[in-house]
């Protein structure tokens, strides 16, 4: 995965923001002073959360929220964006629910782990055409190099899964508050990444860049970290629910044969 859009919508507005300064012929505004009007209370939370049921049902959920200071800034672009993600969702067999103007959830489903990464690929990959008077051109928006892998081991009556994530934030170290002159203030883009399994999952900590996640129940959420590189791996076991479906049919046959041919065959049974 090369650019993801939603991860880089704050850049987009804060870009789009610029311009119209510019275009009204007032003096520019640097990025740094631009986000750091932002920084008072925050602008973006963006939770990114992948559930499992078993090993073919699941599904992608995104919520989005949107503070009021961002959107009386540039509401026309943000309100053709949320729209746009609600059309992407649907495209994929997916469902987009609007909480409120400024809130969006967005739930994607997925039978196993090849159409997970191609789904996911496909919903952040998005590209359409733009007016290139609302938003700015790719060039000017700093690259954001994102990868999801899923490497699935199926067994008789579980599969052995293995899911990576690779982010890397450190394009949006401006967005940070150690970089700030706010110093001590929030950031501007707030993201999260969740993982619920039946039966938990295991981190793996191979890479410097790795981060902890924090254990809600069977749920581990990441902290994502504006301006670093973000690496998520872990392991984790599903139910195979089309073995276990194959085993119960296989029993249940075998189950009629014994009865046909042992019990109802025996001397002296009568029916």
């Amino acid at each position: 995965m090369n650019i993801s859009n939603l991860q880089k919508i704050v850049l987009s507005l804060i870009a789009a923001i610029t311009f119209r300064f510019i275009k009204n012929r007032l003096k520019p505004i640097s990025w740094v002073v631009i986000s750091a009007a932002f920084m008072l209370s925050g602008c973006v939370q963006y939770d990114l959360g992948i559930n499992y049921n078993n090993t073919n049902n699941g599904e992608i959920v995104q919520h989005i929220q949107l503070s009021e200071k961002l959107t009386s800034f540039s509401g026309d672009y943000i309100w053709e964006w949320l729209n746009s993600l609600e059309r992407r969702a649907r495209k994929l067999e997916g469902s987009a629910k609007r909480i409120s103007p400024e809130e969006l959830i967005v739930k994607i489903p997925f039978s196993n782990g090849r159409e997970l990464q191609e789904k996911f690929s496909g919903f952040f990959n998005y590209r359409s055409s733009q007016n290139p008077n609302q938003v700015p051109q790719d060039s000017e928006i700093p690259t954001i190099a994102s990868n999801l892998l899923v490497e699935e081991n199926n067994f008789l009556l579980l599969s052995r899964n293995r899911l990576i994530y690779d982010l890397d934030l450190r394009s949006l170290s401006a967005l940070t508050s150690k970089r700030n002159v706010l110093a001590g203030s929030a950031s501007v883009l707030n993201l999260d990444f969740s993982l619920q399994t039946p039966w938990g999952v295991k981190t793996i900590q191979k890479t410097e860049d790795a981060i902890q996640p924090e254990k809600d129940g069977k749920q581990l959420i990441w902290k994502l970290k504006p301006g670093e590189l973000n690496h998520i791996e872990v392991v984790f076991w599903l139910p195979n629910m089309l073995g276990i479906g194959a085993l119960i049919i296989i029993l249940f046959v075998w189950g009629g044969f014994y009865l046909r041919y042992t019990l109802l065959s025996e001397p002296g049974f009568t029916g």
